[in-house]
């Protein structure tokens, strides 16, 4: 299984009247794992939008298991969970600083479309990148 990792640090701003993270932040941080994920796969949304595949989120989940607060430095680890020819599922494990247990763990899936936003099977239409991704899945 392939992970990659995101670091970042805790803006004043993303925290709310208790002194914690805002929950909506964290799917900001999920946005950002992402992207980086694809990145380090020598891939962008950018170029595979310019393709005509398009991957809208249809569904996102986290589990808040203890806070972070302002300034503490983050690392969120992205991962593939599930892979079909219609959706692709991230997985996401937040860690404080040189902790071994998350603070939270999340998941995106995402529908692969075209442009007009008509599912399409990603094994068929793009073969190369459906098998780019799928030695990448979280195989536990």
């Amino acid at each position: 299984m392939y992970i990659n990792d995101t670091f970042i640090r805790v803006r004043y701003a993303e925290t709310d009247q208790m002194g914690i993270v805002h929950h909506s932040n964290y799917y900001v941080w999920f946005e950002l794992a992402r992207d980086e994920f694809v990145e380090s796969l020598d891939l962008s949304y950018k170029q595979l939008e310019s393709d005509g595949l398009f991957m809208p989120l249809v569904e996102t989940n986290c589990k808040y298991i203890s806070p972070a607060l302002y300034s503490e430095r983050l690392r969120i680890s992205t991962y593939i969970k599930e892979l079909t020819p219609v959706k692709i599922i991230f997985g996401y494990d937040v860690f404080k600083e040189g902790a071994k247990r998350p603070i939270a763990k999340g998941t995106t899936i995402q529908a692969f479309v075209d442009s007009n936003f008509h599912i399409i099977n990603l094994k068929k239409k793009y073969p190369e990148l459906f098998e780019k991704f799928n030695p990448m899945l979280d195989v536990k």
